[in-house]
């Protein structure tokens, strides 16, 4: 495995986030979008006292103006007073403007007691949407979405994490599309913080983020599959590639579907586990590749894979985390290769490779 590590080229690195720098004990949940002109911009969940993922957490931004480089200062883009502002989803929309849809909760929400019904709905995991444009600088003041993309029986709920994306061709083009996970009220003794609760589904934009509406709704609590944080990315033949996290009885810890129809609905459910794609049980990120030159059939999808304990089935190890480059048209398992060998906890993808 050594020989093979000394191959991998050494990419440019930065760091626009640092736990324990501009007030915010530690940085979680990032997105990434580049706007036309190169300006990147980095998002991030700024928690305030520690890593936990409810508390006081704001949703903040650095941008690069020199293609990720160096970064400006830290701006805060929205905050919930002392509740959670968090799971940034931003895109760039035809014509430049950013939208941002985003999750807000009351300080003392934490998922388990959402989960477990303890949480009233006015403090629960409620759905807002911002925009720029001015490439980030300001921002509109958020507004509330949660009625038209949460069905009123579902307790948990989270956007992506991860940019979302807008089709870019196909009978859909243009519609925005963000990836999203929520979880069901248990039945029977349970307490609902069991996995075989969650789901996935998309919310869907055909007017540039000005009205929304739920797309594919996947939450079957049968215990072999179970839907929880996912990402997608267009292919060239205009369907939807979906890929997910899941920590059920199913082998392996990612399944992936797809939709012909820009999100609206799958053309069959998540059952499809890949055992092959070997990784925790984590969030992780895709990115279609549009490199000039390549075959519409053969396209290139980036993965990151987030780093943990391995599991019992990760006979690879630290060997298969880090960035992979899977090259194929997606039928069956594509063949890869890793790009960077590197543990990671959550990430996201945006990026144009130049060099191929």
């Amino acid at each position: 495995m050594a020989s093979d590590m000394t191959a991998y080229k050494t990419y440019e690195v930065s760091v626009p986030f640092r736990a324990g720098t501009d007030g915010y004990a530690s940085y979680r949940i990032p997105a990434l979008v580049i706007m036309d002109r190169g300006t990147v911009l980095a998002f991030a969940e700024g928690r305030v006292a520690s890593s936990a993922d409810w508390g006081d957490i704001d949703l903040v931004l650095r941008r690069s103006t020199d293609g990720g480089r160096t970064w400006g200062p830290l701006q805060v883009v929205s905050r919930n007073g002392d509740g959670t502002a968090g799971n940034p989803a931003p895109v760039v929309v035809d014509g430049g403007r950013i939208v941002l849809v985003q999750v807000h909760s009351a300080a003392g929400a934490t998922e388990d007691r959402i989960r477990g019904g303890e949480v009233p709905p006015a403090d629960g995991r409620r759905v807002w949407v911002q925009d720029s444009d001015d490439e980030g600088a300001t921002w509109s003041t958020p507004r509330e979405i949660t009625e038209h993309v949460k069905c009123p029986e579902w307790r948990w709920y989270a956007a992506t994490p991860g940019h979302a994306l807008q089709l870019r061709h196909g009978a859909h083009a243009g519609r925005i599309v963000v990836l999203g996970n929520h979880s069901l009220p248990p039945s029977g003794a349970d307490s609902g913080t069991e996995g075989k609760y969650n789901g996935g589904h998309d919310l869907l934009s055909d007017d540039g983020g000005a009205t929304w509406r739920l797309g594919y709704v996947d939450d079957n609590p049968d215990g072999y599959v179970n839907v929880n944080e996912t990402t997608a990315a267009q292919l060239p033949d205009g369907r939807v590639y979906l890929n997910t996290r899941t920590d059920a009885a199913a082998p392996g810890n990612r399944a992936d579907a797809y939709s012909t129809d820009g999100g609206a609905s799958l053309v069959k459910p998540f059952l499809r586990p890949q055992a092959g794609l070997v990784t925790p049980v984590v969030q992780g990120s895709v990115l279609h590749l549009d490199r000039p030159g390549a075959r519409r059939r053969h396209a290139a999808v980036l993965r990151a894979r987030g780093a943990g304990p391995p599991g019992p089935d990760d006979r690879a190890g630290q060997r298969q985390r880090g960035r992979h480059l899977a090259h194929g048209s997606h039928r069956g398992r594509p063949a890869g290769r890793l790009l960077r060998p590197r543990a990671t906890g959550r990430g996201d993808h945006r990026t144009a490779l130049r060099d191929g």
